[in-house]
């Protein structure tokens, strides 16, 4: 069948990477277990996937989808229209050299920088293209619509909030220090972390009126919350933490720095009280008043 040699095609675009699969989905900005059904056979790769496993691959669209127009038909119909409508580039514009980890990785960085600038309504495909000097037509080759735009930036920023973290806390072993240094990676201290904030309060927004952002929105959060439950759970283990009740103290804990980063971000730099240092202190102090166990003796 068709949609299996497709599949096949990808598998040796995968293997040539020499990476894994779930860093080459991290890679095209798709959900791992989309990728593994994919090639499973049990889903069909979108046109934009298509594309954009292309671009990191360094192949044509063709060779996924097949040389002939009646090989494309049978992968879908609406995936060989998209393709052909794209392929070529605007004649108003030069292509650019594919930059590092690949256009769809630029174009998601991109997006996400002018949505912490701009918000999320106020960012054209136009200003995007601009931003990646390229064409409108590139952008829509790799996401053909803003709400899979969107999506991707979600991705995008949840799977770098979730390497960060683990990158930071790999080798502490203490659960205090752990998790007092989540906490450090939550507060909104640099100009960076003030961007990725701001992202997140715009996503928030959408997550309340498109069912695919919110239910991304419901997946990091569980995440989120079961690292620091976690965490709690193992200190209380190495009798650092009192004995609580893990995830109700973890919902309660990322609501606090959700509130106050929030706060934060709402009011004018510099004011005293109100920055970042005072939610850090803040946060601290809650976690020794109710966490934190005494110290014996």
């Amino acid at each position: 069948m068709q949609q299996d040699e497709v599949a096949a095609r990808v598998r040796q675009v995968i293997d040539a990477t020499g990476v894994s699969a779930r860093e080459f989905a991290r890679r095209i900005v798709i959900d791992p277990s989309k990728l593994s059904r994919s090639l499973n056979g049990t889903r069909r790769f979108t046109a934009a996937e298509l594309a954009r496993i292309a671009d990191i691959g360094g192949v044509d669209v063709g060779r996924l989808i097949g040389t002939t127009a009646g090989a494309a038909g049978e992968v879908t119909a609406g995936a060989a229209a998209t393709l052909s409508n794209v392929r070529s580039p605007s004649p108003s514009r030069s292509p650019s050299p594919s930059p590092e980890g690949g256009r769809p990785l630029q174009i998601v960085r991109e997006t996400v920088r002018l949505i912490a600038e701009r918000g999320f309504h106020a960012v054209r495909v136009a200003d995007i293209a601009a931003a990646c000097h390229t064409s409108t037509a590139a952008i829509h080759y790799h996401f053909p619509g803003r709400d899979e735009l969107l999506e991707a930036a979600v991705r995008w920023c949840m799977d770098e909030d979730t390497r960060r973290r683990a990158e930071a806390t790999a080798g502490t072993r203490h659960a205090g220090d752990e998790l007092r240094l989540l906490i450090e990676l939550q507060t909104p201290h640099t100009e960076q972390q003030r961007r990725q904030w701001c992202v997140w309060l715009d996503l928030w927004a959408e997550a309340a009126r498109s069912t695919t952002v919110g239910r991304l929105h419901v997946e990091y959060y569980r995440q989120w919350r079961g690292t620091v439950a976690d965490v709690i759970r193992r200190g209380v283990g190495q009798g650092v933490f009192r004995p609580v009740d893990a995830d109700g103290a973890a919902l309660a804990l990322t609501a606090l720095i959700d509130g106050l980063a929030s706060q934060v971000l709402a009011t004018e730099p510099g004011l005293p009280g109100t920055g970042a240092p005072a939610m850090h202190d803040a946060l601290i102090a809650h976690v020794d008043a109710c966490l934190t166990a005494p110290v014996s003796g």
